[in-house]
């Protein structure tokens, strides 16, 4: 049974989403660029030495949510069910994602979401830090590829992290490119549901051997 979280580890929980709900807010109202530390800082009802404590950099405000997520791939593998591929764990991951409108699939045509990915994908150094969390996601996913058979060669299960990884994130940039030009999120769900069915059956097909 799942302890419960203590006071003070509440306490700080509460603390970092006020202040990401804080920035969110702010980029969102004025653009990234536009709103300084300070500004957060005071919006969020802590010292900018605190702030810093919570997320070492601004862009860190930004892109804090995708660390939340980040090995949610990798713990997916390492808590199949038994009987269950890490494939087949993955897949069912990603389609619930879809069902539940997660923004990590890139079917949440909410307003502050698609203006949070623009913002993102209109700011290098964010992009960057994306990235940074990317290949750390990657890594953490050929861990867990590596205890399925104990054995996996480390290569293999890196080419195969990044492999999963690219069809992830190029399934999430086709929904998002299909909300952007005008559809709903439950417009484009039943082909998003089809689309990778069809991912996860092409890369059965090249993973299936070891993983599938």
């Amino acid at each position: 049974m799942t302890e419960a979280p203590g006071l003070r580890e509440r306490k700080r929980q509460r603390t970092h989403e006020a202040i990401q709900d804080a920035a969110t807010r702010l980029f969102l109202e004025s653009g990234f660029r536009a709103v300084g530390v300070d500004q957060i800082a005071a919006a969020a009802e802590v010292s900018k030495r605190t702030l810093f404590k919570y997320f070492p950099s601004k862009e860190d405000l930004v892109v804090g949510s995708f660390a939340d997520h980040a090995d949610e791939p990798a713990r997916m593998v390492l808590a199949r069910t038994a009987g269950t591929s890490p494939l087949d764990a993955l897949r069912e991951y990603f389609l619930e994602g879809l069902a539940q409108r997660d923004p990590i699939t890139g079917l949440d045509d909410r307003p502050e979401s698609l203006a949070f990915i623009a913002m993102v994908l209109e700011t290098p150094s964010l992009q960057a830090k994306v990235l940074l969390y990317q290949a750390n996601a990657e890594e953490a996913l050929a861990d867990a590829l590596r205890q399925v058979e104990g054995d996996v060669e480390t290569d293999t299960a890196r080419l195969a992290a990044c492999q999963i990884y690219a069809m992830l994130r190029a399934l999430a940039e086709d929904n998002r490119r299909h909300l952007t030009e005008g559809l709903s999120a439950e417009q484009r769900y039943p082909d998003a549901v089809r689309s990778a069915e069809r991912a996860f059956e092409l890369l059965n097909g090249g993973l299936g051997e070891l993983y599938g």
